[in-house]
């Protein structure tokens, strides 16, 4: 708990803010006591992603949906910020919810998405993993900690997402 709270006074200043809440997002510490769910999703593969095969490096889930425009807006952002840190420090997995298979395909083509996509049909994954705002993307540390969560919109390539992630990586190196 000093721990979480220590991580997001740390960002709040890095980011030169003084909120948690500006530009149509917000960050919020994991729910003290809640446990991290094991499961994450299932890949357009149909392989199921669990939180524990991804220990030793920094996780993002962002959750998402084709009809969110926020969520549209983020991904090209998303997608830059995984492969300039590379997969072996950072894992950015976009978890769509509630859409059918072939739409999330159509979307992941059209759009060029190398991001790990996660389908979460039922909305079972947003449910665990406290996701009601979309987009929703929880930062976990290379520890497996789940180090808070940003409902809404952030531009990932700029400084207020750098003080957030920054954190994750020196853990995971």
């Amino acid at each position: 708990m000093l721990e979480t709270r220590r991580w997001l006074l740390a960002a709040l200043l890095l980011s030169g803010s003084g909120c948690l809440q500006a530009q149509g997002y917000e960050v919020l510490p994991w729910p003290n006591g809640k446990k991290v769910p094991a499961v994450v999703g299932t890949d357009l593969q149909g392989r199921t992603v669990a939180v524990s095969e991804l220990r030793g490096k920094a996780v993002l889930i962002n959750f998402w949906a084709s009809w969110c425009e926020p969520c549209v807006s983020e991904m090209p952002a998303l997608q830059t910020l995984a492969q300039r840190h590379g997969n072996d420090k950072l894992v950015v997995l976009a978890v769509n919810f509630k859409e059918a298979a072939p739409t999330v395909e159509r979307f992941v083509q059209r759009n060029a998405i190398t991001l790990t996509v996660l389908l979460d049909v039922q909305g079972n994954a947003a449910r665990a993993w406290g996701a009601t705002v979309f987009p929703t993307t929880v930062l976990i540390s290379a520890d497996g900690r789940v180090k808070a969560m940003v409902r809404g919109g952030l531009d990932w390539a700029g400084p207020q997402a750098a003080a957030l992630v920054e954190p994750l990586l020196r853990k995971a190196r």
